[in-house]
């Protein structure tokens, strides 16, 4: 298969980025796409035309959440519920161009090519994306009887990898996706109830803090999530937004 790449190249943060064209030949229907970048890397490098292409990655099974590319219009690509890492080119057709971007948020500057810095993320979790306890022996596993809707709706909101594609699909740049998915594992569950009202407090005023848009209600977030995290997400997290900032005692206004 052949391809004309179009990707997007930018030396630092300060500098002005511009879309750079590549040409490839001879690509496996059956290669990932960063596989192909990989490629493309080892033609830039070994015929010197130019530094190799420089984007996120580690581990390839779908799983880390570093590989967020923006290809042709799309948070990881042509594919649905999955991530770039997972894209195959047999998603494409030969001849195809491909235009590669990075994430465009404010929150997320570009730092070199197609890496963004996804630090906001972590300040987020920072802010209360964790519980408080004291350690000692692991309990039994069935100690704490928990429904199983409960926690089937826990451990649904728990699989959002952190990538960035919600922000990125947004056309308000919101991480509105990113932060109903932390504050949803834990507060569903009867460890993350005693600091519910200050964790969606906390983790929404950071959220706004470091300039994400708020919700722009077309769903564009949840039709892109690679591990389809639900906008019901979204509604428990602005509940639980009220319920905290009127300092409502009702567990019905917290839970669900």
């Amino acid at each position: 298969m052949k391809f004309t790449l179009h990707i997007w190249r930018q030396e630092n943060a300060q500098a002005q980025g511009r879309f750079e064209t590549y040409q490839l030949d001879n690509i496996s229907a059956e290669c990932s796409f960063l596989e192909m970048l990989d490629i493309l890397n080892e033609q830039l490098i070994n015929d010197n035309i130019a530094h190799p292409v420089c984007f996120d990655n580690d581990c390839r099974e779908g799983i880390c959440g570093m590989c967020g590319l923006y290809i042709n219009g799309r948070p990881h690509g042509n594919d649905d519920g999955v991530t770039t890492c997972q894209l195959h080119m047999r998603k494409f057709n030969d001849g195809d161009e491909i235009w590669i971007e990075p994430w465009r948020s404010k929150a997320f500057p570009v730092i070199k090519d197609l890496v963004v810095d996804r630090t906001a993320f972590d300040k987020i979790i920072q802010a209360g994306g964790y519980i408080s306890t004291t350690t000692g022996g692991v309990p039994d596993a069935n100690s704490i009887l928990i429904p199983k809707h409960t926690a089937d709706a826990a451990m649904d909101a728990a699989e959002c990898i952190g990538c960035g594609a919600c922000v990125a699909a947004c056309k308000k740049a919101s991480a509105m996706l990113f932060v109903s998915a932390k504050v949803s594992h834990l507060a569903l569950l009867p460890q993350g109830k005693p600091e519910a009202k200050e964790r969606v407090k906390n983790m929404i005023h950071k959220m706004d803090e470091l300039g994400f848009g708020a919700c722009s209600n077309t769903y564009a977030c949840e039709a892109e999530c690679p591990k389809q995290i639900k906008r019901v997400n979204i509604a428990r997290l602005n509940r639980q937004f009220i319920g905290a900032s009127l300092g409502t005692d009702k567990k019905k206004d917290l839970n669900y």
